[in-house]
């Protein structure tokens, strides 16, 4: 189900929006150049308790593997990248009994099953390239059984002006 986020007050962002722009700046982070996902899991004072981006494990540098999607399993990156679920999960400090997840991409079925294992009760996600892949519509089927609430994040027009602000900040920054 697709869900608008809700609308700014006094000119400023929505929570959902807060938490969405912050996902997708800390994918940011992430070394892949391909694939870039963040998670920011928030509990339900609002308060942020994890942040994680998909990338390797510690201690092998990102220039140690081949970023390749195709091609014999050990020459690309899937054995080695940890998801940014699986990494805001292990970055958390307290409990994460429910709290509320935003990622830019759909959880896979490996990550839905942390989720689920951490307590997490709402997943919201930007973007879903991979819905008709299996891995996606188990994880979907695991989200349905145990209740967890899923919803896809549209950004309304009404905060498009608040975004494109943002933009004009960061590039007033870069560029001086």
């Amino acid at each position: 189900m697709k869900e608008f986020l809700t609308k700014p007050d006094n000119h400023r962002l929505s929570w959902h929006s807060y938490f969405a722009l912050m996902a997708i700046v800390t994918a940011q982070r992430s070394p892949d150049p391909n694939t870039k996902v963040g998670c920011i899991i928030v509990g339900p004072d609002k308060k942020i308790k994890s942040t994680g981006y998909n990338g390797l494990v510690k201690g092998i540098s990102s220039d140690a593997i081949d970023w390749s999607r195709e091609g014999n399993p050990l020459d690309t990156k899937y054995p080695y990248v940890i998801h940014a679920e699986a990494n805001a999960i292990l970055n958390a400090t307290t409990s994460l009994k429910d709290c509320s997840v935003y990622l830019t991409l759909y959880s896979c079925n490996e990550c839905a099953k942390l989720l689920i294992q951490s307590g997490i009760s709402r997943v919201y996600y930007l973007d879903n390239p991979y819905r008709d892949t299996w891995q996606c519509k188990a994880a979907q089927r695991m989200f349905e059984l145990t209740d967890i609430q899923v919803r896809e994040l549209r950004i309304p027009p009404e905060e498009k002006e608040i975004l494109d602000n943002i933009t004009n900040t960061w590039n007033k920054f870069i560029l001086e």
